[in-house]
């Protein structure tokens, strides 16, 4: 394969997921984003003080299906930390990433992310995707076409929960 079909095939393959994305949020609504199949999964709560965010001990199936926003809080945590590790300072926590208090205001931190990501996807030399030096998380001592590959798969993963959750939220709620 051509170096420049790496980072085209990783773009495109990019761009298919993230279409789907904006078809399972472009009427997402705050109810349903907050909806919960049951009071195990992990949810983004509403406290006296703000918001908390539920971080799973273990992935185990009996929690269920997460809510849409503690999804969208996940993409917003692996995005933010991917830009940080890989392109920054490497210091964002997971505590350092607040809920953004809407369904409204969480789909443009993930417009905004995406539109930095592929920014920094476009900006790399074939030498680049080759090499580790952008490639410090989560993948350490893999090439950055691994790590950029790895997220397109985390978003898809990411994006088919979403769908899923509407699925529920429209058949469990009616």
């Amino acid at each position: 394969m051509r170096d420049l079909e790496i980072k085209e095939n990783i773009l495109f393959q990019l761009d298919m997921c993230w279409q789907l994305y904006l078809y399972h949020t472009n009427n997402l609504e705050e109810e349903e984003a907050l909806w919960a199949f049951n009071s195990m999964v992990l949810q983004i709560r509403k406290q006296d003080d703000g918001w908390s965010i539920d971080w799973p001990e273990s992935e185990s199936y009996g929690i269920g299906p997460s809510s849409i926003a503690w999804i969208m809080w996940h993409i917003i945590y692996w995005w933010s930390t991917a830009l940080d590790c890989n392109f920054g300072e490497g210091t964002l926590k997971k505590e350092d990433i607040p809920w953004p208090r809407s369904i409204e205001k969480a789909k443009a931190a993930v417009n905004l992310l995406h539109d930095k990501w592929v920014a920094k996807l476009n900006d790399l030399s074939d030498t680049d995707y080759k090499s580790k030096q952008y490639s410090k998380w989560p993948l350490e001592d893999r090439s950055f076409v691994d790590t950029a590959l790895w997220l397109n798969g985390e978003l898809m993963k990411n994006v088919a929960e979403i769908g899923y959750g509407r699925f529920l939220y429209a058949t469990c709620t009616k």
